[in-house]
């Protein structure tokens, strides 16, 4: 019996991949600026477009050392569609990408204490290459270290929130940055205490889980 998903000239679905990008966060003058990169043209995946640094979870993220564990509500909040190993192991590929693509670190081992989960994203079937995308916060003086990396993005630097917008983002990455907005507008300990987390599903906009 043929392939239904090929029939028609369907796609077979392929699995949305575990992902993790970290967004540095800096503070100028009261306005939020982000460190973001371009991928260069020759990227399977989102090729010229402005990104946060991140990428995929590795196997040796899954029992990578750390010199301080998560914070109990980042913990609790990336539970909630992980396992403790995969919770663990998403904060630490979001940290082995940062100094990958960046050149900055949390340390070594990296301290995922000052880490903040914001929301999560899931690429829309039918397309080849899909992530199940989480995006982590962590401000700036976490981090160390100068801005070099692998040279996986290009014109790496803080971006102001409002020169950031300006520019041609990707949908998602759009959306992630106005979601940031609403969650540096709230207290601190709202932010702890949040009961649900947004997640970007298909053409549905932000759905709470």
């Amino acid at each position: 019996m043929p392939d239904d998903s090929l029939v028609a000239g369907k796609r077979p679905t392929v699995r949305a991949r575990h992902a993790a990008s970290l967004i540095v966060l800096r503070m100028v003058d009261e306005e939020p600026h982000m460190l973001m990169g371009m991928r260069g043209a020759k990227h399977r995946f989102m090729p010229n477009r402005l990104v946060f640094p991140g990428g995929r979870v590795d196997r040796a993220d899954l029992t990578a050392p750390v010199a301080a564990a998560l914070s109990e509500a980042t913990e609790r909040a990336l539970r909630k569609k992980a396992n403790d190993t995969l919770a663990r192991a998403l904060a630490a590929a979001a940290a082995r990408e940062l100094q990958e693509e960046t050149g900055l670190s949390l340390g070594t081992p990296p301290r995922l204490d000052g880490l903040h989960y914001l929301a999560r994203a899931v690429t829309p079937p039918g397309l080849p290459i899909r992530f199940n995308a989480r995006f982590l916060v962590v401000e700036e003086r976490h981090v160390s270290g100068e801005l070099g990396g692998d040279g996986e993005l290009h014109s790496l630097r803080f971006y102001g929130m409002a020169e950031a917008l300006a520019l041609q983002l990707a949908l998602p990455t759009r959306l992630v940055l106005e979601r940031l907005q609403l969650w540096l507008a709230m207290p601190e300990a709202d932010r702890n205490a949040l009961s649900k987390t947004p997640v970007l599903l298909r053409d549905r906009g932000w759905v709470m889980e």
